[in-house]
């Protein structure tokens, strides 16, 4: 039997989550989180390209390993069937709500299937051989098709009291090639468009081939191209075999997926994880129920930073906490996905009523914050 709610916070939310969640009689906070990126969980419009598998959402373990170096070759078997899931993560200040989510593709093929591959794979050796005479790792980065693909958005809601159902979508930043692009509902000079949401899901667009995110605009955005729509029901649709117009997509929780993998990537060659960064210590601050703010470090020490991939590029997908902005390289790895509510603040230039002290975050380091 799950354990009841221990704090009006949760029973706040109870309601919907009755009707997110039906058939639950008691809740964890696992399932506050769902509840919560369902609530708001985006409508994506995926541009096809020639290869639509290679284009279509699915999850890193498809195939059913968690393998990353034969994504590739399996993404055009038609034994795995490429079915609809998105990555979430939840956040909390007083003030709002901060939802990662992450959409996977087990291929990057900017560049052609073939053609693309094959140039990355010279383009690797390259800077195999250049060494430390290209310090700035551009050269690497060039790369115009690779195995593994992630990009995602930031959701932030703004929370009205208790009163689950009057939150509101204020902020969203996506992930396009190593750029976070910013939106807010109406112009501002913070950022760089708006963006539509019906019933708080907000509309977004990825592109084709190399999967960058950005909001949706309108029909001229998908002109010439065959799309997919992708909205959440809680259940995974496998796009080959559609039984209505949208695919609807199920969410998975990172913390059970994708980050204990990372933590216990001990190597840098496989079979999830190909590269190891150090985050060392990060430094949060807690709200305390008695209203005061208190600063944690948690460390987070090494984990595994990018899935393991060697065709074309290698190791070139990124977890969240390996995203970053290519304008912004001096911010700390991760810093975008460990503490949004500074990111969001910074980015759109708000004030001190803009909450940045969590009363609760994810199970991100070795102990529970």
């Amino acid at each position: 039997m799950r354990s009841k709610f221990r704090n009006n916070k949760l029973r706040s939310v109870s309601l919907f989550i009755c009707m997110v969640l039906p058939g639950l009689s008691a809740f964890t906070q696992a399932d506050v989180d769902r509840a919560v990126a369902a609530r708001f969980a985006p409508v994506f419009y995926q541009a096809l390209g020639e290869s639509p598998r290679s284009d279509y959402i699915t999850k890193f373990d498809f195939d059913g390993d968690w393998r990353g170096d034969n994504n590739w070759e399996n993404a055009a078997d038609r034994k795995f069937p490429l079915r609809a899931y998105i990555y979430y993560a939840v956040s909390e200040t007083k003030t709002h709500y901060f939802i990662h989510y992450a959409v996977f593709h087990p291929r990057d093929y900017k560049g052609g299937e073939q053609k693309g591959r094959l140039f990355s794979d010279l383009i690797r050796e390259g800077a195999k051989i250049l060494g430390d005479r290209d310090p700035s790792g551009m050269l690497n980065d060039a790369t115009i098709a690779h195995e593994n693909d992630m990009e995602g958005a930031l959701v932030v809601v703004e929370k009205k009291g208790e009163n689950f159902a009057a939150a509101r979508v204020r902020f969203v930043e996506t992930l396009a090639h190593n750029a976070f692009l910013r939106y807010a509902p109406e112009s501002s000079v913070s950022a760089v468009g708006t963006f539509k949401a019906e019933d708080e899901r907000v509309s977004l667009y990825i592109e084709p081939r190399g999967h960058g995110i950005e909001a949706y605009s309108d029909a001229k955005q998908t002109d010439g191209k065959k799309t997919l729509i992708y909205k959440f029901t809680g259940k995974a649709d496998d796009p080959e075999n559609l039984t209505s117009e949208s695919v609807g997509y199920d969410l998975l929780p990172i913390h059970t997926t994708l980050w204990p993998k990372a933590l216990a990537a001990t190597a840098k060659k496989g079979p999830t994880y190909g590269k190891i960064n150090d985050y060392a210590t990060i430094s949060i601050n807690l709200a305390q129920a008695n209203g005061r703010i208190t600063a944690r470090k948690i460390k987070i020490g090494a984990i595994g930073s990018s899935f393991f991939g060697t065709e074309g590029g290698e190791n070139m997908a990124r977890p969240p906490w390996g995203w970053f902005d290519r304008d912004r390289r001096t911010d700390a790895l991760g810093l975008w996905f460990f503490d949004p509510a500074t990111i969001i603040k910074r980015d759109f230039n708000l004030g001190e009523t803009f909450s940045t002290a969590y009363i609760r975050l994810p199970f991100w380091g070795r102990e529970k914050l």
